[in-house]
C-alpha cells in the first residue's frame, strides 16, 4: 500500500545522497532520503577528505566554511603516491580539505536537515516498480513510496542498480587490502612501505593509542566479511608479527575492482555515485566524484520535474558524468598497477616521479586529481564554454561580489560584463538571474592560461558555462532554450 509521495526519492543517505537531496530542496522539489543508518554515525574512517573543485561546488552553494572550519587545509592532489601542489592555480581554493568522512556527511545532514529534507531512516529500498507516471518503491518495513524519479545513491552494491538491470561492466580485482582500526600490544613499525603485492602501511591515530591498518593480501578476496584471523595473517605476512593486534573497532576489506555503469539512467531511476561507478581508492576520487554528479544532475531533475525542461535533459546528465568517470576509472587503474610490481615497475614508477616534478604534467595531473580540469563537451567555441566558471571578484551594483556568491539559490546565472541592458532574456527570467557587472582583470583556467575575455556568460546550477558572449547576442535564446527549457508565454 502506497502510504508517502514525493517529487524524488534517494536510496541511500552518504555524501552522494545528502548532497542530491540539497540540490532538489534548495530548487523547491519535494525530496526524501531513504537511509538504512540510524543516524549519519559509520565505522572507521572511509573518505578523509575534499579535492578542489568540490570545495569550490560547496562554495557555490554558501556551506564551504562549514567544512572549512572543521577540517585541515592542505595539498591533497596526487598521483600514485606524488604529490601535486596545486597552490599556484589560479582558483581561491587551490587546495584541497582533509576530514574524514562522518563529518563530511554530519555537516551535509545537517544542511538538509535545514531545508526540511525528511530522511526515512533504518529502512531500505528493496524494489520498486515504474510506469509512464512514476516509480512504486519498495521499503523494507513494508511501505511504499510513490514517486516521479527514484535515484539510487546506494553505493557500489547498489540494489537500484540491480534491480533496473542495469548492466556494470569493468575489471575484477587484482588485489585486495585489509584496513583496521586497533590496538597494539607490540611496538608498531609505522609509515607506509611498498613490496610487489602493493602499499601498505600503520598509522598511529590521535585517539590514545589506537592504529590504522591498511594492509595488501597474500591472496585476492572479496564477497566476504574479513576476520581477525584475516589480519593477523597478513601482519605477520607484511612484518614477521602479528604486533598483539586487539581490540579491532572496525574492520573491512577493499579491492582495486573497476567497473562503470553502462547507463547512468533507466527511464525514471537513475544512478549517481558508487552506485554508478567503483574503483580502487587511490587518489581519493570516489566520494567527491559522487558529489559532483549529485550537482550536475541536480538542477536538470529539478527542472524536469517542474515541467520546465523536457525530459531529454536528463540524457546530458550521462553524457557529461560518464566520461568523467571512465577517465577516473583508468587513472586508478593505472595508479594501482604503478604502486604494485617488481623492479620493471619500480623503475616505470621513478620515470613517472620524475615526469611529474616537471611543472607542466604536474599541473595536467594536479588538475585532473582535483577536478579543475574538467570541461563538458558543449560544442565549438570559446575556452569557456563546458568549463567551470572561474570565481572572480566581480563588481555589481550592490559592490563586489564573488561570482560563486550568485550561485548560492542553485539559479542560472546572467553575468552580463557589457553594455548594461543589452541582453534580453525576460522570457526565462523565473528559471535564470541577469546580473549587471564589471570586471577588469584576467580570465584564467587552470593548465589552459589566460582565456580572452567576454562580454557576457551564461553560468548553470552546477556552475559550467553554458554560453560564451563575445560582443554578440549570437545563440543565447538556444543556449537559455537548451538549459532551460523553452521561454515562458507572455
Amino acid at each position: 500500500m502506497t502510504e508517502q509521495k514525493h517529487a524524488v526519492v534517494i536510496a541511500g543517505g552518504g555524501p552522494t545522497g545528502l548532497m542530491l537531496a540539497g540540490e532538489l530542496a534548495l530548487a523547491r522539489v519535494d525530496v526524501a532520503i531513504v537511509e538504512r543508518r540510524a543516524n549519519q554515525d559509520i565505522e572507521g574512517a572511509r573518505a578523509g577528505g575534499l579535492h578542489s573543485r568540490t570545495i569550490e561546488v560547496l562554495d557555490q552553494r554558501g556551506i564551504a566554511e562549514r567544512f572549512l572550519s572543521q577540517g585541515k587545509v592542505m595539498q591533497v592532489a596526487g598521483f600514485a603516491m606524488n604529490y601535486l601542489d596545486i597552490s599556484d592555480f589560479p582558483t581561491r581554493r587551490n587546495h584541497g580539505l582533509a576530514l574524514r568522512q562522518d563529518r563530511i556527511e554530519q555537516i551535509l545532514a545537517d544542511w538538509v536537515e535545514e531545508l526540511g529534507v525528511p530522511i526515512y531512516r533504518e529502512r531500505e529500498v528493496t524494489g520498486f516498480a515504474q510506469d509512464e507516471g512514476g516509480v512504486d518503491v519498495a521499503l523494507s518495513d513494508g511501505r511504499s513510496v510513490r514517486a516521479m524519479f527514484l535515484v539510487g545513491c546506494d553505493g557500489g552494491r547498489s540494489v537500484i542498480r540491480k534491480k533496473a538491470g542495469i548492466d556494470f561492466p569493468g575489471w575484477e580485482a587484482s588485489t585486495s587490502y585489509l584496513i583496521a582500526e586497533c590496538e597494539m600490544s607490540g611496538e608498531p613499525a609505522f609509515g607506509m612501505r611498498r613490496d610487489e603485492r602493493g602499499i601498505h602501511g600503520l598509522a598511529k591515530l590521535e585517539e590514545g593509542n589506537r592504529v590504522r591498518v591498511v594492509s595488501s593480501e597474500r591472496q585476492v578476496r572479496q564477497g566476504v566479511a574479513p576476520t581477525l584471523e584475516d589480519l593477523r595473517e597478513a601482519l605477520v605476512g607484511l612484518y614477521g608479527t602479528d604486533y598483539g593486534v586487539h581490540n579491532v573497532t572496525w574492520l573491512s576489506r577493499f579491492t582495486d575492482a573497476t567497473r562503470q555503469a553502462a547507463s547512468y539512467r533507466e527511464r525514471r531511476v537513475l544512478l549517481a555515485g558508487d552506485a554508478a561507478h567503483v574503483h580502487s581508492p587511490a587518489g581519493g576520487q570516489g566520494l567527491n566524484m559522487g558529489i559532483l554528479d549529485a550537482v550536475n544532475l541536480g538542477w536538470k531533475l529539478a527542472q524536469v520535474v517542474k515541467g520546465t525542461s523536457p525530459e531529454s535533459l536528463l540524457d546530458t546528465y550521462q553524457a557529461e558524468r560518464h566520461p568523467v568517470a571512465a577517465r577516473v576509472l583508468r587513472a586508478t587503474m593505472a595508479q594501482a598497477a604503478l604502486n604494485r610490481g617488481d623492479e620493471r615497475t619500480q623503475a616505470l614508477r621513478e620515470t613517472v616521479a620524475e615526469l611529474l616534478k616537471m611543472d607542466e604534467p604536474r599541473k595536467r595531473y594536479g588538475a585532473m586529481m582535483s577536478g579543475l580540469d574538467i570541461g563538458y563537451d558543449l560544442g565549438t567555441g570559446h575556452a569557456l564554454l563546458g568549463r567551470r566558471m572561474p570565481d572572480l571578484e566581480v563588481v555589481t551594483e550592490s559592490g563586489p561580489r564573488w561570482v560563486f556568491t550568485l550561485l548560492h539559490e542553485g539559479r542560472g546565472v546572467l553575468l552580463n560584463l557589457g553594455e548594461p541592458g543589452g541582453l534580453d532574456m525576460a522570457p526565462w527570467g523565473d528559471r535564470v538571474r541577469r546580473v549587471e557587472a564589471r570586471y577588469a582583470g584576467v580570465w584564467e583556467l587552470p593548465v589552459l592560461g589566460a582565456v580572452a575575455a567576454p562580454t557576457a556568460v551564461l553560468i548553470r546550477p552546477d556552475g559550467h558555462v553554458a554560453w560564451v558572449g563575445e560582443g554578440t547576442v549570437e545563440g543565447l535564446r538556444e543556449a537559455l532554450t537548451t538549459w532551460f527549457g523553452p521561454p515562458s508565454q507572455g
